[in-house]
């Protein structure tokens, strides 16, 4: 499906691209080509007066078909002398009468030249002959027609090779365009395929989960239905049963539904400056009694009067999340350290267990929902692995980092950073 929608983008960016690359070759193309046919009529307009003006330099004149024609120096003119040019005066059949030229042509050049300008029934155009491109310019006149001609291969050669210019540029454009573009596509479908994947993974971990606690009622169902005549007393286990997975089924669609609301609920979160280590220290207080009776032993320091702008009861919940995972995973007889203190312009919070620590490959991923690094122990501790991930949700919306780090079989410690006002 990824694979499909990068081809997608590719083919459409390819083909807009190349659209407007045409677009482009072909108007600088158009202004080129105009241009170079507007210098070439003016000089051909600027060799036909000057040699029009230059008449009674011209050679001898031609006999219907008698002498090859003379050539005359006549005069010369620095327009003339950039470009190779004559000028043809013919009879009204079109047999070459004068000739003015500077350069030693055959007559049978004059010739041809003549057929191919006769031939295209206009009065002015461009051929090509023997290798090179020449323009002309035809003038009616009282002894017949006086024909201009000029060398505009230089000029063609332009125009020709900016089309070979445009179509190896475009081609490596192209090219460059393709790899630039399939580089950038996958980096922007990456996002998408692993928050698709990840949405694929979260319903699969909470049919999962659900699916446990609805065999037990089921099963559980079956039981008491199985046994309809017996009391409600005698039974009780079983209902007791039904009403403890239905209870774990109701904390797991509560936690659900808040990281479902959590991106909404920010917009209408109300933030406050509040007393974080006040807040920070009724929650310790409050899980001590937990703490003490787990024979786990608790320490603490925190630093007094330390403000932070966002919602005191979401900070809360983050400690107790913190401090409740920490309960679950300390073993009797070990430690819990809770610190609150100001660092450079931020807080800093660190909640740290004794225990077997967490190994360093999974240190990255103990945020993401249902993630849980001993799927065996899950049940044994109970929960479902959504804690740390709605922690982190809340301190993200303060614009807050938590991260953790462990040492194996020593301590594992959880950080909150949190700015200060």
């Amino acid at each position: 499906m990824f694979n499909k929608l990068r081809n997608r983008f590719l083919i459409v960016n390819l083909v807009i691209i190349s659209f407007m690359m045409l677009l482009s070759f072909a108007s600088i193309y158009t202004i080129t080509y105009q241009n170079v046919r507007r210098d070439i009529d003016m000089e051909l307009h600027k060799v036909s007066d000057f040699s029009r003006k230059s008449d009674g330099n011209f050679g001898e004149q031609r006999q219907g078909g008698g002498h090859p024609p003379q050539e005359s120096t006549g005069s010369t003119n620095p327009q003339q002398e950039r470009s190779i040019s004559f000028s043809l005066q013919t009879d009204e059949e079109w047999n070459i009468t004068v000739t003015n030229s500077r350069f030693n042509m055959d007559s049978d050049f004059y010739e041809l030249a003549i057929n191919k300008a006769s031939s295209n029934h206009s009065d002015n155009g461009q051929f090509n002959l023997d290798g090179n491109r020449w323009a002309y310019l035809t003038q009616k006149n009282e002894a017949g027609y006086f024909i201009t001609f000029l060398d505009v291969t230089a000029q063609q050669k332009i125009v020709t090779n900016l089309v070979y210019t445009f179509l190896v540029v475009g081609l490596v454009m192209l090219i460059v365009i393709y790899f630039t573009s399939r580089f950038f596509a996958n980096r922007s479908i990456a996002p998408v395929k692993e928050a698709f994947n990840k949405q694929k993974q979260f319903i699969a971990d909470a049919s999962h989960e659900l699916k446990t606690p609805l065999a037990v009622i089921n099963t559980n169902a079956d039981v008491l239905l199985s046994n309809s005549e017996d009391t409600i007393h005698n039974q009780s286990k079983w209902l007791h049963r039904i009403k403890s997975e239905t209870d774990r089924m109701k904390t797991l669609t509560n936690d659900l539904l808040y990281l479902t609301e959590m991106d909404d609920s920010r917009a209408r979160m109300i933030f406050t400056n509040f007393n974080v280590s006040e807040a920070v220290e009724s929650v310790v207080l409050t899980m001590e009694a937990v703490i003490f009776e787990k024979s786990i032993s608790l320490s603490y320091e925190i630093e007094p009067d330390l403000t932070v702008r966002g919602n005191s009861e979401q900070i809360k919940q983050v400690v107790m999340i913190l401090l409740d995972n920490s309960i679950k995973y300390t073993s009797p007889k070990g430690s819990i350290a809770v610190a609150l203190r100001k660092r450079h312009n931020d807080i800093l919070l660190s909640v740290t267990n004794s225990g077997e620590g967490i190994p360093p490959e999974h240190l990255e991923r103990i945020f993401d929902r249902f993630y849980r690094v001993d799927q065996s122990r899950s049940r044994k501790h109970g929960g479902y692995g959504l804690g740390l991930a709605i922690a982190k949700s809340i301190v993200e919306q303060h614009k807050g980092k938590i991260y953790a780090k462990s040492v194996l079989n020593e301590a594992t410690t959880f950080y909150v950073q949190l700015s200060m006002n």
